[in-house]
């Protein structure tokens, strides 16, 4: 059985792990961006209409307001830029893929803590050097989603796509994009991903200085008693 302080913080480890995934999960659920785009009719150069677009990972909504008419539209992200393709399909598929990879990496974290909470594997992938790459990998993946998606919001063609997919043939000027909860809910995802690393770390490194504690009393003694 292993000791009460490596069950503490392989528990808490799980714990933690979890915590993050429930915060994941919910800011997967919410909306991510909202990006306001200036619309004119096609031709006439007076940039006197506009289209807000608030979007989730899988769906959003399409305000628009003399672009070139009036009208509030919902729309699911793949078949909207599906009709354009290139880019910003691409990227948001990847974003997905990512955010899979990171639920998978996670859940593997959790039952890696909760195996050596009530056993002694040895120093394999089973033990903390399993932690310590899934939570690693996790957090570089969301922080790959944080960057990605906000490149494909602000840099790409994006929100223009999805705008010319009901407004038809329009004029777009100039966009202004925002992040919503649903994106800032990663970075604490991530940070709790690093904090789990740090946690078994932690452990790792007392129960590596104890062991040497052990050994210091025979590796110290006169070569005369250790023949004895």
């Amino acid at each position: 059985m292993p000791s009460i302080q490596k069950m503490l913080f392989f528990i808490s480890s799980a714990l933690v792990t979890a915590v993050s995934v429930g915060l994941l999960g919910y800011g997967m659920s919410a909306n991510w961006a909202t990006t306001t785009i200036e619309c004119a009719r096609s031709g006439s150069g007076h940039f006197n209409g506009s289209a807000k677009i608030t979007m989730t990972l899988f769906n959003g909504t399409v305000l628009r307001t003399f672009c070139p008419f009036g009208g509030s539209d919902r729309f699911d992200v793949f078949p909207a830029l599906t009709t354009k393709g290139g880019t910003p399909i691409a990227l948001h598929g990847l974003v997905l893929c990512l955010l899979g990879l990171c639920l998978l990496f996670s859940a593997c974290t959790i039952l890696i803590s909760l195996y050596n909470s009530v056993s002694n594997p040895y120093e394999t992938y089973m033990g903390p050097v399993g932690i310590y790459t899934c939570s690693s990998l996790s957090a570089c993946f969301s922080f790959a989603v944080l960057i990605i998606f906000f490149v494909n919001v602000t840099v790409t063609n994006m929100a223009q796509d999805v705008v010319m997919s009901f407004a038809g043939v329009v004029d777009l000027g100039d966009k202004s994009s925002n992040m919503l909860q649903g994106y800032y809910f990663v970075i604490p995802y991530t940070v709790l991903a690093l904090f789990d690393i740090a946690l078994i770390f932690l452990y790792d490194h007392a129960a590596y200085t104890h062991r040497r504690e052990q050994q210091r009393p025979t590796e110290d003694a006169p070569k005369e008693i250790m023949m004895y």
